[in-house]
Formats: structure tokens, C-alpha cells, sequence
């Protein structure tokens, strides 16, 4: 498998630059320091958000197929380097190699599908002579790009959610300047190295490691038309309320539950949760975290689940039966510790798991958690899910939509009544049905509300965001009629 290489660049206007080995990027196994990265300072930023503002005509005059031919090469060229994406995903994330597979395929799946839409943004024509005033007139509208745009990006999917700005940006023709996570940047600066060996007009790209309190210029320059964001819920609304003119797209966390319906399959419903809720070491913010079971199923359904985590390998990421690996670092290890803890004291059973070692934490299972507890009313964000059960299916709705979060919800059950009730009365961004909220396909419509953030990714969906409507209106004399 391929190795790390000692030292990694930033990117400003397409070019690789060197100027620091400053940020240190660990292995989360082992702790130890894996390679060092380059970090931008404020004048770098500067310096990459005026060569995006030189670029926004450059870009915006590509052709469809221009823009088409620049996705492919990067889907061709992730392709080809897929085990060495893999690897610095698992080496740099701690997250099990078969997931960091995963991720890398759902990368080139994201610049497949940006590929294949570049070519189908379409506008419309519409009639305008609704009145006599209006005889004559004809409407045609069309979208055009919105400009530079600023993109920050979380550490649980290095790769995929950096793709999900990235790869809609370059469909439409937006520059832009990224930010990705400090503890995982080396995902974003491998799609740099791809993307500077194509023909994209200077000052398409920059990719720019920097220090959080240093990087203001990403939120508050009013030159950048559009910031997007995926990260906790504290940090994205403060980038709003700072963010000024500029169009906000905000992907932030959940609580995600899951429903299990009386006439649910449970040995099909409980293979499914324990991945839902543990797969990437639960770091993920559509992770099963609330599991709310029917009471003539409750029994069955939570021994069937607690023997199944039981029976989950936690260790090393790079070894292929590892499937829960080291959350990112010790201290988010201990604080969810510590709420596990506090929800045992408040009156939690325990029923698996719950021991820590370093940033390694066991695959953690409770019922009776109060509805106080920071486990039931904010995001764990780590490998830790709880039961409680219900007797009516509107109350088990309720008790979903009971949350400050509204990102997706899971529902299992066969009854198609429950299903489109689900479907109306849940108040989240998605409903999952016969799987957990956890499911993502990258071309669907995906954002939360509430806590859970604004706007929707998904490749077209993501377009749309990072364009605007741009209109034209045709009067005819009667005489031309």
C-alpha cells in the first residue's frame, strides 16, 4: 500500500507552493507524526482570493464540455491513484481501511456525476403575456455562475465532502478557495495535485491549509459570493452571522434516530443499525445515535443488536477486519467518555461497551437514558447509540422530531400508512425508509434543518446553490407578431 510522502504543499492559483512544513498531520492510531503539511497565512489568503476574483470570467466562459473534460480527467486520475487516497485516508482520518475504500469510490462517484451534469444546466423559456399588458413579451432564463466561492471542510470525510464542494464548483464554472480540515488536509491536497494538471484558467483553485483563527478571510470577504460550510452547528451559525452578503450553505451535525416498527425484519433492521451506528468509528453526523423501538419488539430487537456490536473488531484502521478504528483525537475520545459516564450516573443501564483507551472507545449500547442527558439532546459524534422504546407510532414521531437537529431519520417498517406518515411528519432533511439515516447516495438531495443547517448538497442540487438565475425579457411590437 502506498506510503505518505514527508512533506505536502498548499495550493494558490493552481501551483503548488512550499512556503512551511508547519502542520504537523498524526497518524490517529499510532499518534505519531505521519507528514507535515504547509499552512497559509493571511497575505496567502489574500493573495488566492484575489486570483479567484481574476478568474470568475475565465471560468465562466468555459465551455460545457471544457468543464465536462476537467471532471473526467479528475474521476480517471482518482481512479488510478485509489489505494494511495485510501491509505492517507485511513492514515490520517483513523478511519478502517475498508471505509476509507469506501470514501475514495464515493469521490470518484461525485466527479462522475458533476461530469455528467456540466453538460445539463438548462434554463427555460416562459410566456410572459399572462395579461394584455404583457402581449408581446417573452421571458428565457437562464443560470450563470454565482463567482469566487469559499468552501471549509470537516475532518470525518476528508475526501467525500471536500468533493461535494469541489466537483459541483468546477460543473458550473465557480473558482474557489478551500479550507479543509487542519487534522485531515491531505485528502483536499491530493484533489489539488489532480486538478493542477489540467487546463483550468490561474486562479481556478486553491486549496489552504490555515489555522482557524487565522482564516477569517474565508467567512468575511465580501469579494467571495457564496461560503460553504460543513461542520458543527456552533462554528457554522457564527461563519453566518459573520459571513456578511455572501450566499451561506451550512452542513452541520444531528442526532439521527432510527425507528424500528413492530412488523419490522430485525435481523435485517439490526445488521443495518449496528452499521448505521458504529461505521466510521460513528464519526459521521447522519451516525445512528437514537434507537426508538416498538415495545412488542423491544427485547428481541435490542439483544439481537447489543450481541452484533459485541462482535465488532476495534484496533488498528489498516488491518482489513478492522471495522471501528481511533476517533480523531483523545480529547473528543474523552468527552464523549464522559458522557456516557454522565448518562449512567443520571440513570442510563450500560449494556455494551463504554471503556476508552487513548482515542480508541468501545462500540457503547444504553436504554434509559434521560432525555436531559447530552447523549439524547446533542450530537456523540462517536461510536455510541441508545434505545428507548414506543407503544404508537405517532408518539415514536414525535419523540424523532423532539430534537433541536433535523438532519435524516432512519424508519423501519413495512406498513405503507407509517411510512408516507413518516414521510409528511418527520421534521428532518431526509427519510430513510427499511435503512438508517446513515444512507447516502451522492446525486440525492441531502441538508438538514433546524440545527441541522441550510441548503442541500448533492451534486445538482449543490449547482444550484453556486449559481443564479439570470433573465431576459423580448418585446415584440404587434407589428412583429
Amino acid at each position: 500500500m502506498t506510503g505518505l510522502r514527508a512533506t505536502y504543499p498548499l495550493y494558490v492559483a493552481n501551483k503548488a507552493e512550499q512556503p512551511n512544513t508547519d502542520l504537523a498531520v498524526t497518524d490517529k492510531f499510532t499518534g505519531a507524526v505521519a507528514t507535515r503539511v504547509a499552512m497559509a497565512d493571511a497575505s496567502t489568503i489574500d493573495r488566492a482570493i484575489a486570483a479567484a476574483v481574476a478568474a470568475a470570467e475565465p471560468m465562466a466562459a468555459m465551455a460545457a464540455y471544457e468543464r465536462q473534460a476537467v471532471l473526467a480527467h479528475c474521476v480517471t486520475r482518482f481512479t488510478e491513484r485509489f489505494e494511495e487516497l485510501a491509505y492517507a485516508l485511513c492514515i490520517e482520518a483513523g478511519k478502517p481501511i475498508r471505509d476509507a475504500r469506501g470514501e475514495v469510490g464515493r469521490l470518484i462517484d461525485t466527479f462522475r456525476i458533476a461530469a455528467e451534469e456540466s453538460v445539463r444546466m438548462t434554463g427555460e423559456v416562459q410566456p410572459l403575456d399572462i395579461s394584455p399588458r404583457a402581449r408581446g413579451y417573452q421571458g428565457m432564463w437562464k443560470r450563470v455562475p454565482i463567482g469566487p466561492c469559499s468552501f471549509v471542510s470537516p475532518f470525518n470525510f476528508p475526501l467525500n465532502l471536500a468533493a461535494h464542494k469541489i466537483a459541483p464548483a468546477l460543473a458550473v464554472g465557480c473558482p474557489f478557495v478551500m479550507k479543509p480540515a487542519s487534522r485531515t488536509p491531505l485528502g483536499a491536497i491530493i484533489i489539488g495535485e489532480v486538478l493542477a494538471e489540467t487546463d483550468l484558467p490561474p486562479g481556478a483553485f486553491s486549496i489552504l491549509p490555515a489555522h482557524r483563527d487565522g482564516a477569517d478571510l474565508f467567512t468575511t470577504d465580501d469579494r467571495l459570493k457564496l461560503l460553504s460550510f460543513t461542520g458543527s452547528p456552533d462554528v457554522g451559525w457564527d461563519l453566518k452571522a459573520r459571513a456578511g452578503k455572501k450566499k451561506v450553505v451550512l452542513e452541520l451535525g444531528g442526532n439521527a434516530a432510527v425507528i424500528i416498527d413492530k412488523d419490522a425484519d430485525l435481523e435485517d433492521a439490526a445488521e443495518r443499525t449496528v452499521f448505521g451506528a458504529f461505521y466510521q468509528s460513528g464519526q459521521s453526523c447522519i451516525g445512528v445515535q437514537r434507537i426508538l423501538v416498538h415495545e412488542a419488539v423491544y427485547d428481541v430487537f435490542r439483544d439481537l443488536l447489543v450481541a452484533k456490536a459485541g462482535k465488532l473488531i476495534a484496533g488498528n484502521p489498516l488491518e482489513e477486519s478492522t471495522f471501528i478504528g481511533p476517533m480523531i483525537d483523545v480529547k473528543e475520545a474523552t468527552r464523549l467518555s464522559n458522557w456516557i459516564e454522565e448518562a449512567v450516573a443520571s440513570g442510563a443501564k450500560l449494556l455494551c461497551g463504554g471503556k476508552r483507551d487513548g482515542a480508541m472507545l468501545e462500540a457503547t449500547l444504553l436504554e434509559n437514558v434521560p432525555r436531559s442527558a447530552k447523549l439524547n439532546t446533542e450530537e456523540a459524534f462517536g461510536p455510541v447509540a441508545f434505545f428507548s422504546r414506543f407503544s404508537s407510532f405517532d408518539a415514536a414521531l414525535e419523540e424523532v422530531n423532539d430534537s433541536k437537529f433535523g438532519l435524516q431519520a432512519g424508519v423501519f417498517t413495512r406498513d405503507l400508512f407509517h411510512m408516507l406518515k413518516a414521510w409528511d411528519k418527520l421534521d428532518v432533511g431526509g427519510v430513510v425508509i427499511n435503512d438508517v439515516p446513515s444512507y447516502r447516495v451522492d446525486n440525492m438531495p441531502y441538508g438538514g434543518v433546524k440545527d441541522s443547517g441550510l441548503g442541500r448538497e448533492g451534486v445538482r442540487f449543490a449547482m444550484e446553490d453556486m449559481t443564479e438565475i439570470r433573465n431576459l425579457v423580448i418585446r415584440r411590437r404587434p407589428q412583429d407578431l
